[in-house]
């Protein structure tokens, strides 16, 4: 994911945490680079600003190298495992905390001017940093935070490594991310401008957050713009009405349709999940239950209408039809998210009207459902399967076999069906949100060329993976046999890859 500069970020973050708008927040920037960020968090929020400051330890002759980190409140962290391996003496680590303490007293007293901390005590707390790399400096933020005793303390940031998010959560109560990225390597190359923040610079932002400063929010877009969520009813020629939640990010470039699985509803939390990571990523999202209350109440007893994917698939398809007929939606191109049953309802209405499908992509899903429907899907479709879900996963590769257009099967090592295991819906929500903002820009057509080598060429290649039955093995020969005459070539990437080539399927580890 790529950002325009902190403000930009800033406005997409503050998307992501609309839901703390009714618990009157405090927002704390992480002086420079967060505050910024920070300052666009407050705004749509409605919320106080200030700041908590926070400084580096860093190794003498090699300040980049971070020992720890001081924050104000008296908060040292180190990190033991450098510190070991450099066999820094416990004195001289003793001296640079305390010139670094010193350090932070002083900006404390530069940025507030006098002013008292923020009362947290109690209160909802979101911290906010342009990024996470090591996260030392935000550890000990938060620690020094948790002391002041809020109620919940949320960590908010457009961009961080994946390993080093993973570490803080134990740390806060919700951590709220744009793109945790397993491969970060530096927080600027998430930015197409990131200029130095000056300390000038933080003081000019709490000053127009204070309503104090020259130029309060001159020439900007209100905060309010930075999207829109509705509630939706869609009316049926059967009479019969579906509830469904619409959001649109603002400078949305796609649409993206969620089709829930058996026994489940718009307020799946795993959906909701995903549909705030494509938010973030600048792709609106349509939560729609399939079926009417009084349908879900009747499945609930019998479980007849889950499996009806013949039925989901039509409802799918009134539903797409309508959201390109509201003009806030209808120059967007549209994709369909998909799980479990909903999955083969997805493919059903692709095939049917692949004029309205952009891409399709199933998580757990059960594409085997759609039967002879899958020789007539054409947008590109990927398979997301946890590797310990091996009915599924067979399932898939067999489903994988029948498309026609690009895909790929990724599989989600350690995962089973619900992908409740750590950073296994983050791994989901992050390969969907790749793929469709690939198909799903503006300008790509709708079906592929005549002649393209992925569409006609046979481009599912599955992975390579050990029989999980009796009689895959074979297959899996044959698979690998097809793979060779067609020139493509089996490769394994590490968890959280971007999807660079949309012919080859990909197995994450």
């Amino acid at each position: 994911m790529l950002f325009r500069d902190r403000v930009d970020a800033g406005r997409r973050l503050a998307f992501a945490l609309r839901r703390y708008r009714e618990e009157a927040p405090v927002v704390l920037g992480l002086p420079r680079g967060g505050v910024p960020v920070a300052h666009e968090v407050a705004r749509a929020l409605k919320a106080p600003l200030d700041v908590w400051v926070v400084r580096k330890i860093g190794f003498p002759g090699r300040e980049e190298l971070g020992l720890g980190a001081v924050s104000e409140g008296g908060e040292v962290y180190l990190n033991d495992e450098v510190l070991a391996e450099l066999g820094a003496p416990p004195e001289e680590v003793a001296e640079l905390a305390d010139r670094k303490a010193a350090e932070v007293e002083a900006r404390v007293q530069r940025f507030r001017r006098g002013r008292p901390p923020p009362d947290l005590e109690g209160r909802t707390v979101i911290v906010v940093d342009d990024g996470i790399a090591t996260g030392g400096t935000v550890r000990a933020a938060v620690r020094g935070i948790r002391r002041r005793g809020p109620r919940r303390l949320v960590l908010a940031v457009p961009v961080a490594s994946a390993r080093t998010l993973a570490s803080l959560r134990p740390e806060v109560d919700e951590v709220v991310c744009l793109d945790a990225d397993p491969n970060l390597s530096a927080i600027g190359a998430y930015y197409q401008d990131f200029g130095q923040t000056t300390d000038d610079d933080v003081i000019a932002l709490l000053e127009r957050a204070r309503g104090g400063g020259p130029g309060k929010d001159e020439g900007e877009a209100p905060a309010e713009l930075a999207g829109e969520e509705l509630p939706v009813e869609i009316a049926l020629d059967d009479g019969a009405r579906l509830e469904g939640d619409l959001v649109i990010p603002a400078g949305a470039t796609g649409l993206v349709l969620f089709a829930h699985g058996s026994g489940s509803s718009r307020h799946s939390p795993r959906n909701r999940f995903v549909a705030e990571v494509l938010q973030g990523a600048g792709l609106a999202t349509l939560l729609l239950d399939l079926l009417t209350k009084e349908e879900e109440a009747a499945d609930e007893r019998t479980g007849h209408l889950r499996f009806d994917v013949e039925l989901l698939a039509r409802r799918v398809v009134s539903a797409a039809l309508a959201v390109r007929a509201l003009p806030r939606t209808s120059a967007l191109r549209l994709g369909y998210f998909g799980a479990s049953t909903g999955a083969a309802a997805a493919l059903i209405a692709a095939a049917r009207r692949p004029d309205l499908a952009g891409a399709v992509v199933s998580r757990g899903g059960r594409p085997d459902l759609a039967g002879s429907y899958l020789k007539a899907v054409h947008a590109p479709t990927l398979l997301l399967v946890g590797r310990e879900d091996t009915d599924v996963l067979a399932l898939n590769w067999e489903a994988l076999e029948l498309l026609r257009g690009p895909r790929q099967l990724a599989i989600v090592e350690g995962a089973t069906h619900l992908f409740e295991e750590p950073g296994a819906l983050e791994e989901v929500a992050r390969a969907a949100s790749a793929w469709f903002v690939r198909y799903l820009a503006p300008g790509r057509s709708r079906r592929p060329r005549s002649g393209d080598n992925r569409a006609d060429r046979g481009s599912w290649s599955p992975v390579a993976l050990e029989p999980t039955r009796p009689g895959r093995a074979r297959r899996s020969r044959r698979c690998d046999v097809r793979r060779r005459r067609a020139g493509y070539h089996h490769k394994r990437i590490s968890r959280g890859t971007h999807f660079p080539n949309a012919s080859r399927p990909v197995c994450f580890t």
